[in-house]
C-alpha cells in the first residue's frame, strides 16, 4: 500500500521527537538541552581519558587481542539508550554508546560498530557476525537459554498512554489491558510477554487485547498520538524520556516489571569474563555513575556486573 505524502510526514516528525530535546528522566539538571540540537549532556565526553585496564585486557581471548577490534551490532534511535544527537552526522550517543566506547578502551580495543535492526541482532551473534550486542537488551529466561549476557545496569518494562488518558490507571496485571490495542517494540521482552500471556483475558471471560509491534519507535509513538494504539510498551528508561518531551504528548504510567540489561553475547562466548572485568572497573573507578548521571538514569545502577544472572523475579 503507498504511504501518502502527509503520512509520510508525520512519520519523520514522529521519529525525531525523542531527539528534539534531551529533557531529564531523572533530576539531573545537565540533561536539559536547547530544543533542535544535542544538549551539553549529549555531547558531553566521559570515555576518551580512559585507559587500558591490564588486568581486565589480560582476560580477552586471544583472537579478539591479536584483532584489537570488538565487533558491535547495535540498534539505535530510542533515546537515552542508543540515538543519533544529529541525523546529517549521525554521530551516535546514549547509555549504550557511552558503555560500549568505555569497555572498549578499558579492554585496548577498537569499537566496530554497525546499526542493526532490533530483532536482527541476537541471531546474528550465533552466526558469528557481531562479538556483542547492545540494545538495551534484558536479561530472560527465555533468551538465557541461547544467550549469555554482561550486565551493565537495570532497566525494565513500562508503560506510557497519551497525557490526556485518564482512564487506563498503572497496569500491576496484564488482566487489565484486555479490550486494548497495545503497541510496542518488535522483538522485545515486551512483545513476547503480551504475546506469550494472551490466555489472561480469555481465561477471565474477556476480550483478548492486540499487540501491534513496530520496528521503529517513531512509528510507535505515531500510532500512539494518534490513537491507533490505546497504551505503549516499552522501557522504563526510554518512556521516562519520552514523556519528558513535551511535544511527545505522552504520560508515564508505572513500571511493571524490573529487568537486568546486558552486553549480549553467543551462548559461551569468551568475551564474558573480560566485559565483565570492564564493566566492574568503571563501577570502582566513578566513571560507571557518571555515565549514569549524565544521562540521567541514576536508579538504573547496579553494584556489580554479572554474568548471565537468573530474571529478576
Amino acid at each position: 500500500m503507498r504511504i501518502s505524502t502527509v503520512r509520510r510526514r508525520l512519520l519523520a516528525t514522529a521519529a525525531l521527537l525523542p531527539v528534539l530535546a534531551l529533557a531529564a528522566c531523572g533530576s539531573d539538571p545537565k540533561i536539559a538541552g536547547a530544543a533542535g540540537g544535542p544538549s551539553a549532556a549529549a555531547t558531553e565526553d566521559l570515555v576518551s581519558g580512559l585507559r587500558t585496564s591490564q588486568a581486565a585486557a589480560a582476560l580477552l581471548p586471544e583472537d579478539v587481542r591479536a584483532a584489537g577490534t570488538i565487533r558491535f551490532g547495535s540498534s539505535f534511535g530510542t533515546p537515552p539508550s542508543a540515538f543519533y544527537t544529529d541525523q546529517a552526522d549521525r554521530r551516535p550517543a546514549g547509555i549504550d554508546v557511552d558503555f560500549t566506547d568505555a569497555v572498549a578502551r578499558l579492554l585496548g580495543l577498537t569499537v566496530q560498530r554497525e546499526q542493526a535492526a532490533f530483532e536482527t541482532i541476537l541471531p546474528a551473534l550465533d552466526s558469528g557476525k557481531y562479538d556483542v550486542g547492545t540494545g538495551n537488551f534484558g536479561v530472560t529466561a527465555a533468551r538465557l537459554k541461547t544467550i549469555d549476557f554482561v550486565t551493565y545496569i537495570d532497566d525494565g518494562q513500562g508503560f506510557a498512554v497519551k497525557k490526556d488518558n485518564t482512564a487506563i490507571q498503572p497496569v500491576t496485571d496484564l488482566v487489565q489491558l484486555c479490550g486494548l490495542t497495545i503497541g510496542t517494540g518488535a522483538g522485545t521482552t515486551f512483545e513476547s510477554t503480551l504475546n506469550s500471556r494472551k490466555s489472561v483475558c480469555t481465561d477471565a471471560g474477556k476480550k483478548p487485547y492486540e499487540v501491534k509491534a513496530f520496528s521503529e519507535s517513531g512509528a510507535l509513538l505515531t500510532s500512539l498520538q494518534q490513537g491507533r494504539v490505546d497504551i505503549e510498551m516499552s522501557t522504563i528508561n526510554g518512556l521516562r524520556h519520552q514523556v519528558a518531551q513535551e511535544a511527545s504528548g505522552t504520560r508515564f504510567l508505572n513500571e511493571f516489571h524490573r529487568l537486568d540489561v546486558g552486553f549480549a553475547l553467543k551462548k559461551g562466548s569468551k568475551l564474558a569474563p573480560a566485559l565483565q572485568a570492564a564493566v566492574n572497573q568503571l563501577i570502582k573507578d566513578g566513571t560507571y555513575e557518571r555515565i549514569l548521571r549524565k544521562w540521567g538514569v541514576a536508579e538504573s545502577a547496579i553494584k556489580e556486573s554479572q554474568i548471565s544472572p537468573p530474571e529478576h523475579a
